[in-house]
């Protein structure tokens, strides 16, 4: 979603993503176009996401390979979450990405679609894009090589090719690329003035539309001035673009190349990788097709290396003739923010941290208390009071001081069901509620009279040790001094108390008193 978001900001005012899809949860998905962060809202269904968002008529459905290849459930399935789609009246595209789909559930999609004039792209596609405005699953790759190849605003050539999900073949090895789409578009931006559109129809035997599809598509688009095919050995698909040249249907130029023409070094039929790209018959091998496409009228270059220079040449014959303006200065895209924290990984920039634990720590490989790594404790055997010394008291305590923190758990682990905590905690439980909320009804009971009164003694314990660091006191002194605090107290409480009922004896003569002035008034 990241990289859709960050291509739209390149070249659209707004994201173009009206919402995202999740079966069984609804929402929001926040996420950053350039400094401003947005949220896309989430549906739970397919119709309630077209209901609320008329408009949008492209759904792009993402399904992952292990599930398809399994069928694990079949709401994973292409059909049961393509179809759907494609029975919504608003919808008019629907782009698959997904390998290893049944061809009998391609052959449904691609009857309804057909039936119902509408286009699907795929399966087993990389994707599409429109340059400068939308883009289709992770083709073109990063934004960075997007920027490279002007993808961030829209050229004169219309390119569609077989490239899918699994590609071997990749020309400029050293040019970071996802298959053949990514080559072309490197290919087309160095020669060109850029791509229009550019569509991978999916590598698989039945594709959801056909290479001559996407180019009668292109042949109607006023933008388009020229259109650059890239097929591959194995089915007739690039048979139909033949007739369709042949019968002057497409009156734009087309440099074509079918890739494949190793195959013939091989003694048997070999898999290239794709599903469809198989070498079969004479009429199927990619020689044959580039002769056929020739023979039409496409422009087809004697090999690979020889494309680009064919693509450069038709390009500049038609801004001889008039046909193309080139492009005198070239727009600047904005720059995409970076993310804080790619920018904290690569060291670029430091943040200060928000919350600082002296105590443990889980960075590493495994957490440490107080610096101790947790094996280092298990393999010396340290119990629980050499943990909670750890924890609280940041260092490793002598064996009689971790063994008196044991002796105080033993002692203080429970004081059964009858005190206000635990009994408040069993009725909140019996009521039925929750078990975090039956622990904080009991801990909120907790005060001087209840657990308040270990506190307490452990203040005094205290007092009477920081007394004994400055001067000589006896335990009996310090018996004394709890009991004159008490007497304090007590003292306090009687002549608060007399202050209280002295106030209130005078507040009930006052009013006796005004009783009885308001009677003798009377009479």
């Amino acid at each position: 979603m990241r990289s859709k978001i960050n291509f739209a900001f390149t070249g659209c005012e707004t994201p173009y993503m009206a919402g995202i899809i999740n079966p069984g949860s609804e929402g929001f998905q926040k996420l950053f176009f350039g400094q401003e962060e947005i949220v896309i809202p989430v549906h739970a269904a397919i119709e309630a996401a077209c209901a609320a968002h008329p408009t949008a008529d492209v759904f792009i459905n993402f399904i992952h390979q292990l599930c398809i290849l399994q069928e694990v459930l079949s709401i994973y399935s292409v059909v049961a979450s393509s179809m759907p789609a494609l029975k919504q009246p608003t919808i008019k595209v629907v782009a698959i990405i997904a390998e290893g789909v049944p061809e009998s559930d391609t052959k449904q999609l691609i009857a309804y679609a057909r039936a119902n004039n509408k286009v699907v792209i795929g399966p087993a596609t990389v994707g599409g894009i429109q340059a400068g405005a939308f883009k289709i699953g992770d083709t073109a790759g990063t934004i960075d090589n997007i920027i490279q190849c002007k993808l961030y605003r829209p050229g004169s050539v219309g390119f569609v090719s077989k490239s899918s999900l699994r590609v071997f073949f990749i020309h400029h090895s050293s040019f970071p690329a996802d298959g053949m789409s990514n080559e072309m578009y490197n290919t087309v931006a160095r020669v060109t003035d850029g791509i229009y559109e550019g569509i991978a129809i999916g590598g698989d035997v039945f594709p959801g539309s056909t290479l001559s599809d996407h180019i009668f598509r292109f042949n109607n688009i006023p933008q388009i001035k020229m259109m650059v095919v890239l097929g591959e050995l194995g089915g007739r698909d690039e048979y139909s673009l033949v007739e369709a040249l042949k019968q002057g249907k497409v009156n734009k130029h087309v440099v074509a190349w079918v890739s494949g023409t190793c195959a013939r070094l091989f003694k048997s039929e070999e898999q290239f990788g794709h599903t469809g790209a198989k070498s079969g018959g004479e009429m199927e091998s990619a020689q044959a097709k580039n002769q056929a496409l020739m023979d039409a009228g496409a422009i087809v270059p004697t090999s690979f290396d020889a494309l680009e220079s064919a693509i450069k040449e038709t390009f500049e014959k038609l801004v001889e003739e008039g046909m193309v303006s080139p492009i005198k200065e070239e727009v600047t895209p904005p720059q995409i923010p970076e993310d804080l924290s790619s920018a904290i990984k690569s060291e670029k920039v430091r943040a200060p941290t928000h919350i600082i634990s002296t105590i443990s720590d889980d960075i590493g490989e495994e957490p440490c208390y107080a610096g101790v790594p947790m094996s280092s404790i298990i393999e010396q055997g340290l119990g629980v009071g050499d943990v909670i010394s750890l924890l609280w008291f940041k260092r490793s305590l002598p064996r009689y001081c971790t063994k008196f923190i044991e002796i105080c758990v033993m002692l203080c682990a429970d004081h059964g069901p009858c005190v206000s905590g635990a009994h408040n905690t069993i009725v909140t439980a019996r009521a039925g509620k929750d078990l975090v909320s039956s622990l904080v009804s009991g801990l909120l009971t907790i005060g001087p009279r209840f657990g308040g009164a270990i506190d307490d003694a452990a203040r005094y314990f205290k007092d009477a040790c920081d007394r004994v660091k400055y001067y000589i006191i006896s335990p009996t002194a310090t018996t004394i001094n709890v009991t004159k605090t008490c007497i304090r107290f007590f003292f306090s409480f009687v002549v608060m108390l007399c202050l209280l009922s002295t106030y209130f004896l005078l507040y009930a003569y006052c009013f006796y008193l005004y009783i009885k002035i308001t009677k003798q008034l009377n009479q």
